[in-house]
């Protein structure tokens, strides 16, 4: 309708507003579907400041970090432009995030912290990496999925923690079950979950029997990471689960961290009223999802046409 009465300044941000509701239910990948069929040129400074950075946010959460700086420093020259003293503001807190520290990389008994561009740089680096932050395991471009799956992934993370990618069958059972005095249903478990382990993990690495306990060989790999979140416990874990941008489901987040749903409950209520995650939906729909890095510094409200800068 905007576009038909020739407004085609408001008609792009009504379509801005569109893209950003589809980030904030977490429909990430559709996000970007739309933002690729926008139309930039001529557009006001404003506007065109505020499709960059929610190009950077979809870029961000895809971990194409070039992408995300590139889109950013196209929003901050936008935003002088514009003139617009909280939206220059907003472009440059979004740069400040990417530098901020967003996982822990632990190899061989060491740990650093990596910002997201490490972190990027680091999946595609040709090394075997089991990524806590999202529990997945990647080797170059593919990926494994593991964040339904909690006792294979506590193997696959025990194993990538372990001297020479190694652990010993208590320490497994310790780590996947939660018991420090194993029976002999306990180390049967064990075999069937390494079974299991072994198949999804066999186009990416092998899982060998040592003498105490098993052993993670990559295939073609240099070395074995182990990427975590970048603060111990389980707000961290949560909110990087949820920055992937994916809409999660109570039950699910707690399938995927190993806790009751009632623990994973009071970790998002507390996070919610802290404003880092936030509920779409209600009663079995509800679904969590992490709020865009960016929010609109500009109002919401459709603004006369000679009034955009």
């Amino acid at each position: 309708m905007l576009e038909s009465n020739g407004d085609t300044a408001n008609a792009l941000f009504a379509r801005l507003v569109l893209i950003r509701r589809l980030v904030l239910l977490g429909k990430v990948r559709d996000s970007g579907s739309a933002l690729a069929d926008l139309h930039l040129e001529g557009a006001p400074f404003r506007l065109v400041a505020v499709a960059e950075l929610v190009v950077a946010d979809v870029a961000t959460r895809e971990l194409r970090l070039r992408d995300a700086r590139r889109a950013l420093d196209r929003a901050r020259a936008a935003a002088l432009a514009s003139r617009v003293p909280p939206l220059i503001r907003e472009v440059e807190s979004a740069l400040a995030n990417l530098d901020a520290p967003a996982a822990r990389l632990r190899v061989g008994g060491t740990e650093r912290l990596l910002r997201l561009d490490d972190v990027e740089e680091l999946l595609g680096a040709g090394d075997l990496v089991v990524d806590g932050c999202r529990r997945q395991v990647h080797l170059g471009g593919k990926a494994v999925e593991l964040a339904t799956r909690p006792v294979l992934f506590a193997l696959a993370a025990t194993l990538a923690e372990g001297p020479s990618s190694e652990a010993t069958r208590a320490e497994l059972i310790w780590q996947a079950f939660a018991t420090r005095r194993p029976n002999e249903s306990h180390r049967a478990r064990l075999r069937v979950e390494i079974g299991r382990l072994r198949k999804i993990l066999a186009p990416m690495a092998s899982v060998e029997a040592i003498a105490d306990g098993f052993a993670l060989r990559p295939r073609g790999a240099m070395r074995v990471m182990l990427l975590l979140p970048a603060a111990p416990g389980e707000t961290s874990a949560l909110l990087a689960l949820l920055g992937g941008g994916e809409a999660w489901s109570t039950s699910a987040l707690a399938l995927a961290l190993g806790k009751s749903q009632r623990t994973v409950q009071r970790a998002l209520g507390a996070l919610e009223e802290s404003g880092q995650v936030r509920a779409v939906g209600d009663g079995r729909a509800r679904r969590w999802v992490a709020p865009p890095t960016t929010g609109f510094a500009t109002t919401l409200l459709l603004v006369a046409r000679e009034t955009l800068g």
